[in-house]
């Protein structure tokens, strides 16, 4: 007698999760795949535009990254400094935002308010609020007095450095945390509020419910809201790395190729973070899976 075959549930999910990425596929190979191609030619060639032969390409091989790195005096400066900032804030970010989603999760009045107050950031994030914000509501601990800045200031350079930086950008870092909290709490709802129930039958605290129920249900959340922050914070419109590179774009001597060749730099630069990133939280994810 003839089994019928047919697709198990898991080539039903591949299946489905193939089709959502086709569309993502087709819209990167039709708009996005030429212009990183051609990206990348500018950032080998010098660039010449005439009325008559109109863009023409000359080889110049890795002079340009050449350039970015040893011959210009503050690009590696402003990455280092952009990047010092990707790492410090986005564990701050990460571990802000659960805590938020925490409280935003349980039942109290008003809690819709809170929802939307900290989600609002997102809904008006621009780079002329985000100026004003930095321009007049940026905290300077460096230069405070009294039992918190001696406090601070006796501890190892180890520990000051990060936490004077956390504390001289909090408007700044907290201003990226509303999509975040918004899938952290999205995570937490899932979770049964039997669980807790019976967990605090069985005697558990809040610090035993929280590092055996609570955050094992987020993990899966953490490697998503890290490479979104990142992103996030590499891509928004007063970062200073972009405008370097936008400086440069229209340089007469050199037009395009400069700015391409840092903006590649840069590109490489996010991407290990990246990778950093997975290696942190995507194997912890994937065993919980």
């Amino acid at each position: 007698m003839s089994k019928k075959r047919g697709m198990s549930m898991r080539g039903k999910e591949v299946a489905a999760g193939y089709m959502f990425l086709a569309l993502w596929l087709v819209g990167f190979l039709v708009f996005s795949l030429y212009p990183i191609l051609y990206s990348i030619m500018l950032s080998l060639n010098e660039v010449s535009i005439t009325s008559t032969t109109g863009v023409s390409l000359t080889w110049k091989g890795l002079e340009y990254y050449y350039n970015a790195l040893r011959v210009d005096t503050s690009f590696l400066t402003i990455l280092g400094e952009s990047v010092t900032f990707i790492c410090f804030a986005t564990p701050i970010i990460l571990v802000f935002s659960m805590v938020i989603a925490i409280l935003l999760n349980h039942e109290f009045r008003g809690r819709t308010f809170f929802r939307v107050l900290f989600f609002f950031p997102v809904i008006i994030m621009s780079g002329s609020v985000i100026s004003e914000l930095l321009g007049s509501y940026t905290l300077d601990f460096s230069q405070m007095s009294g039992v918190v800045y001696n406090f601070l200031s006796s501890l190892p350079s180890v520990l000051q450095k990060p936490i004077f930086f956390a504390l001289n950008n909090l408007v700044l870092i907290l201003w990226f945390c509303g999509v975040q909290i918004l899938l952290f709490l999205a995570a937490l709802q899932k979770v049964g509020r039997t669980i807790y129930e019976a967990a605090e039958v069985d005697g558990a605290g809040g610090w035993e419910k929280f590092w055996k129920i609570t955050l094992p249900h987020v993990k899966s959340m953490i490697l998503v809201n890290a490479v979104y922050t990142v992103m996030e914070i590499a891509n928004y419109s007063n970062n200073a790395v972009l405008a370097k590179i936008n400086s440069h774009m229209f340089e007469v001597t050199r037009p395009y190729s400069f700015s391409a060749a840092m903006s590649w730099i840069y590109f490489f630069v996010i991407a290990v973070i990246l990778v950093v990133v997975f290696l942190l939280f995507g194997r912890k994810g994937k065993n919980d899976a």
